[in-house]
């Protein structure tokens, strides 16, 4: 078959995307001299500083490597001895971590059913019949995804009242916010809206993603300060997750947080996302939904979803349901977009 050409991104993750050129002049400028290391430069405290603003709370900043690092430190520094996770079956801790978490950490994940990729307060309730069990590890922590591996969004006052069903039983909250920056964009897209669905609605600890949008190794872990473990510094260095040269992980940040450049970059990427939604949605047979982050969820028949990879790849979803995922990025263009629309309506053309 003849497909147009192919667009210059791929449609398959925004962990495909290089890193924007700011957040490469923000590592260029702070690569000068000699300074602290281990956080002691300047530049860590000023990042520090500009988080504990952005979350208008006191709280403590550990700057790690990578996501699923991010969420190990977290975790670790929420969670006492026999104690448990509860999380969606579709959790980046459960589904996509190679078990670091148990491994790591030495605990149990209990996932839940969760269709729509969210955990409930009826989920919390649930679990909560094993407390003071002493034949039954003790669910501690839960955790969830904002926004999900399924591209939903839980809104403000569904994290409000996870977060009050879990304090209720002595349980604490992390946030995996890989892709934080996308829901803040997409539910109001302003600071005020990062705070109200964090440590507003009673979260405990954030995973606050920069690689997915625009950052190289660029991940900080937010804990809210009294809640978690003082044994949080030890744990993100028993993590293997402390940067010696810190100095250019918060160079990154710096410049995201500076004028809200995080959310700018989220913001374009949810609407590459609607642009592709518009130029398809004709199509009643990929069931998709308006997107509310830059991710939608296609069914294609076997023999369009094969051509497809073969021309732009994007990688599978559900197998059973001959769901994929498509996925945009702070560097994807209108062009971009429009050229892969025109092979998708190529590769139904030709059936």
């Amino acid at each position: 078959m003849s497909f147009p050409p192919a667009p210059a991104r791929f449609f398959a993750s925004d962990n495909f995307s290089g890193a924007h050129p700011r957040y490469l002049s923000a590592v260029e400028r702070a690569n000068s001299g000699h300074v602290m290391a281990y956080g002691g430069d300047e530049i860590t405290k000023q990042a520090t500083k500009l988080f504990q603003e952005l979350c208008d709370t006191d709280v403590d900043v550990l700057f790690t490597f990578n996501g699923t690092g991010s969420n190990i430190v977290a975790l670790g520094s929420l969670l006492r001895s026999a104690e448990s996770v509860l999380c969606s079956e579709w959790a980046h801790i459960h589904v996509d971590e190679t078990g670091a978490p148990e491994h790591i950490l030495g605990i149990k994940l209990q996932d839940v059913d969760s269709p729509d990729a969210k955990v409930t307060p009826a989920h919390i309730i649930s679990a909560s019949s094993a407390l003071g069990n002493v034949h039954h590890v003790q669910p501690g922590v839960v955790s969830i995804t904002q926004a999900t591996e399924l591209g939903t969004v839980y809104s403000i006052e569904e994290i409000r009242a996870i977060c009050e069903t879990a304090h209720s039983y002595g349980m604490r909250v992390h946030l995996d916010g890989a892709r934080i920056a996308n829901a803040t964009a997409s539910l109001g897209g302003d600071v005020a809206t990062f705070r109200a669905l964090t440590f507003g609605a009673g979260v405990d600890a954030v995973s606050f993603g920069g690689t997915k949008n625009g950052m190289f190794g660029a991940e900080a872990v937010l804990l809210r300060r009294g809640v978690a473990s003082d044994r949080s510094g030890f744990i993100r260095k028993q993590s293997t997750q402390l940067p010696s040269k810190m100095r250019y992980t918060a160079a990154q940040f710096v410049e995201a947080l500076t004028n809200n450049f995080w959310i700018e970059t989220a913001s374009h990427a949810n609407k590459m996302a609607m642009r592709l939604y518009d130029a398809l949605a004709h199509i009643d047979s990929l069931q998709i939904s308006s997107p509310a982050v830059n991710s939608l969820y296609p069914i294609l028949p076997v023999a369009v979803k094969e051509r497809l990879q073969a021309w732009n790849f994007f990688w599978d979803w559900d197998v059973s349901r001959s769901q994929v995922r498509w996925m945009t990025s702070w560097d994807t263009s209108p062009e971009d977009v429009d050229a892969f629309a025109a092979g998708v309506l190529a590769a139904f053309s030709e059936q």
